[in-house]
């Protein structure tokens, strides 16, 4: 008890520090809607790139991909690792410092929405609006994963119940983002991607050493059919989902094949980072565009480091604990598993803060970009035209509680699955937003046909391939975002090549952005 008591105390602190960033920046934030959604465009370069990936992240790093590792080995856990990693740089090396230049170009637009309306000169602000609807949708679901871990996090921590857990970490989440806006939440993301990242290393390092060093971590798990290898992957034998063992020994079935298919449909996950709103942003909001390049070396170092020794841990776990966590829902909390066994309580509760930190880093984004997209993109774009800056941040306050309560009712299932939740939202920008930005920023032949057509085109996609391709199996079962990808970008192609150009003016103002 006195243990779990200085857990507790350690993890409040930390939220208590959190808050202070928020009630900080609360004046500054209440400006202006350009300084609460945007920052006023002043982000330096350390904040800008690790407030981009703590946002980025979530808590799916600390508990999602361990828990994949943990439950089926290394295959699906390390290529959707080197697809993420691949992706992040290739995001910032292209899109970083085009979108920071066009953005200010395209009528200083501070919402992804606003660039691509005003990047089309749109009047009637049609894709102004679907891409504000498919934030908002594809946000509070993304904004219900995060929930979720806040539930797991909790109640496995001091056994109270999964819900109320799941509502209080609702509620510190939207008094937090309600308080202070952008800056806020980039500054307290970059303190949390550092507490991320130190309870990652604490972690690996402390179970690699209860476990006996690397060659009895290897040891472990040699045995176990496809957990160690690249083109194959491990298949526990369940019963209801829950594995079965014998003993102390963990059971698994033949390892499952791994073929082309299998490989690019977990790397296809880089191809996401060219549509998300809460990286995207970090490239609109640093002070300089000069800056970028030391942004994109320090967010590759940190994604590459986390995403490894995420992995490792989900090993690490299955090698000191084989039936500890029976079910793929219960893997997600390896991490906690081995925090609160093997670490002194005070540690062991800023480790789990590192959990937290992900989790609020992410939802603080996801709410608040989601609001942004309904408050100044529909309301002031398409309601009220002449509402006020005040206004628009009534309203916003207004949509972050209607999605936080809509996030809510999604993540009362407590036997939800972090990484699948996280999937489906981050195809969801990937195919919707992903195509587009990149045919905005380097394609002159692409108008706003084309536009909407790539949008609803890969949005579409998304939940076609999801619900009634994906479950077919065999060939079809690929991650949905590769399909939506390419289908969005040949929508986009082939409409623009079908209908008019776009005017000499968006084309003069594409030219005047430069490379």
């Amino acid at each position: 008890m006195a243990d779990t008591l200085q857990i507790m105390l350690t993890m409040i602190a930390y939220m208590l520090v959190v808050i202070g960033i928020g009630i900080a920046f609360a004046k500054r934030a209440n400006q202006s809607s350009e300084d609460y959604f945007l920052g006023g465009r002043t982000l330096g370069p350390w904040v800008t790139a690790m407030s981009a990936e703590a946002s980025d992240m979530s808590g799916w790093l600390l508990m999602g991909l361990p828990g994949v590792a943990y439950w089926c080995g290394v295959a699906d856990a390390a290529w959707t690792a080197i697809g993420l990693a691949v992706g992040t740089y290739v995001n910032w090396l292209i899109t970083s410092r085009r979108l920071r230049r066009y953005s200010e170009k395209a009528g200083n637009a501070i919402t992804l929405p606003e660039f691509f309306s005003n990047r089309f000169h749109e009047e009637n602000k049609v894709i102004m609006t679907i891409s504000a609807i498919f934030i908002l949708v594809f946000f509070t679901v993304y904004a219900a994963s995060c929930l979720v871990t806040c539930g797991k996090l909790f109640s496995t921590l001091f056994g109270f119940d999964y819900v109320p857990m799941m509502i209080i970490g609702a509620v510190f989440v939207l008094l937090y983002t309600l308080i202070g806006g952008f800056l806020a939440e980039s500054a307290s993301d970059f303190m949390q991607a550092v507490v991320m990242i130190f309870a990652l290393l604490v972690i690996v390092v402390t179970s690699t050493v209860a476990a006996g060093g690397p060659g009895a971590v290897l040891e472990n798990i040699r045995e176990i059919p496809g957990f160690l290898e690249f083109f194959s992957a491990a298949s526990p034998v369940t019963v209801d989902g829950v594995q079965q063992a014998a003993g102390s020994v963990p059971q698994f079935a033949a390892a499952e094949g791994y073929g082309v298919l299998d490989v690019l449909s977990p790397l296809a996950w880089g191809l996401g980072y060219f549509g998300m709103p809460q990286v995207l942003l970090r490239f609109m909001a640093i002070r300089r565009e000069d800056e970028l390049t030391r942004s994109r070396r320090i967010a590759t170092v940190w994604v590459v480091i986390s995403l490894a020794v995420a992995v490792l841990i989900g090993l690490i776990g299955r090698a000191l604990y084989p039936t500890a966590l029976t079910t793929a829902s219960d893997a997600e909390n390896v991490f906690i598993l081995l925090s609160t066994r093997l670490l002194p309580p005070v540690l062991a509760g800023l480790v789990m803060a590192g959990i937290l930190a992900a989790t609020i880093s992410s939802s603080d984004s996801y709410l608040l970009i989601a609001a942004s997209a309904f408050a100044k993109n529909i309301y002031q774009g398409l309601v009220r035209r002449d509402a006020t800056d005040k206004q628009v941040l009534w309203i916003s306050r207004a949509t972050l509680l209607a999605i936080a309560l809509v996030a809510v009712v999604i993540a009362l299932d407590e036997n939800s699955v972090i990484f699948t939740i996280v999937s489906f939202a981050w195809a969801g920008f990937g195919a919707t937003f992903g195509p587009l930005m990149l045919f905005s920023l380097f394609w002159k032949r692409t108008n706003r046909a084309g536009a909407v057509a790539g949008m609803l085109g890969g949005g579409g996609m998304v939940f076609v391939w999801n619900l009634l391709v994906r479950p077919l199996g065999g060939a079809w079962d690929v991650y949905e975002l590769l399909p939506a990808f390419v289908f969005s970008s040949l929508c986009i192609v082939v409409v623009s090549l079908l209908t008019a150009p776009p005017s000499a003016e968006i084309c003069e103002e594409f030219e005047a952005v430069g490379r």
